[in-house]
């Protein structure tokens, strides 16, 4: 295979909804385009199974993925990068009341 057939592989940006299976994930990659005929703005989300090799992204996590070989039955995507991360909830909505209470 010569490099240019690799440089044309499709690459997407999404959010990660789901990293409950092992190195595998679910990327929801959201797109929004004008009505053809009421032209109104119209969003659609599509979900894309996706290897993630090292487990490095996480549920919420803005991530890179490219197409690639089928990997299996539903899988052709493939990791690139984690472009945002996350970080773990730390309390949320019910421990900021408990700092403000303790001052």
């Amino acid at each position: 295979m010569s490099k240019s057939q690799r440089s044309n592989r499709k690459e997407k940006t999404g959010v990660v909804v789901s990293d409950k299976m092992d190195k595998t994930i679910i990327v929801s990659v959201e797109r929004a385009y004008r009505h053809p005929i009421y032209n109104k703005l119209v969003r659609s989300a599509t979900k894309f199974v996706t290897h993630d090799e090292k487990e490095d992204a996480g549920i919420g996590d803005t991530v890179r993925i490219i197409e690639t070989r089928p990997l299996s039955k539903t899988k052709r995507w493939r990791l690139v990068e984690v472009t945002k991360k996350v970080s773990p909830s730390t309390g949320g909505a019910t421990g900021e009341p408990e700092k403000a209470a303790a001052k």
